[in-house]
């Protein structure tokens, strides 16, 4: 028996406008932490990049990757990677070497310039991490719960796409 015939009418209302809500939710949380990011990066004068960008140094981290890798490996939401990566490596953020095996794949890695980016994001979600807990907003148990419950998420959607369902 499926969840959808074993639910009744109401129930199942209410299971699709809670849904709706946490993909209102998801969406809008992304653009805020967007817009937390661009807001300590213009406290701190540091103008020269987006907070797309800065975002991508961050989660790039000491890994060397190629552009089609951001994507797989979680590094980065959007369409535009190779305008981002091309505007990083303008800017001296970012190495990139083609690779010899593969001449038209080309692996990034951060430049010193890159790591210092990643650092102020680092020290500004660490500075949040604390504030989140001193003020008893979420502690750790619940912020668990709620990453476990993100992570259905992100395998349900992924199977969607897969065809799996």
């Amino acid at each position: 028996m499926s969840l959808q015939s074993s639910l009744s009418g109401e129930s199942r209302a209410g299971l699709l406008d809670s849904y709706l809500e946490t993909l209102a939710l998801v969406e809008r949380l992304h653009r805020l932490l967007l817009d937390v990011i661009k807001d300590e990066f213009e406290r701190l004068g540091q103008l020269e990049i987006n907070a797309v960008q800065a975002l991508l140094l961050f989660n790039i981290g000491d890994n060397e990757v190629t552009a089609g890798e951001l994507k797989t490996r979680g590094y980065y939401q959007g369409s535009n990677v190779s305008y981002n990566l091309k505007k990083l490596v303008e800017a001296g953020y970012m190495h990139h070497e083609r690779s010899e095996i593969d001449r038209r794949s080309v692996r990034v890695r951060l430049t010193d310039k890159g790591r210092m980016v990643r650092a102020m994001v680092a020290n500004l979600f660490a500075r949040h991490a604390d504030t989140l807990c001193e003020r008893g907003v979420i502690g750790l148990d619940r912020i668990s719960e709620v990453n476990v419950a993100l992570r259905r998420f992100e395998r349900f959607w992924t199977d969607q796409i897969r065809y799996i369902y």
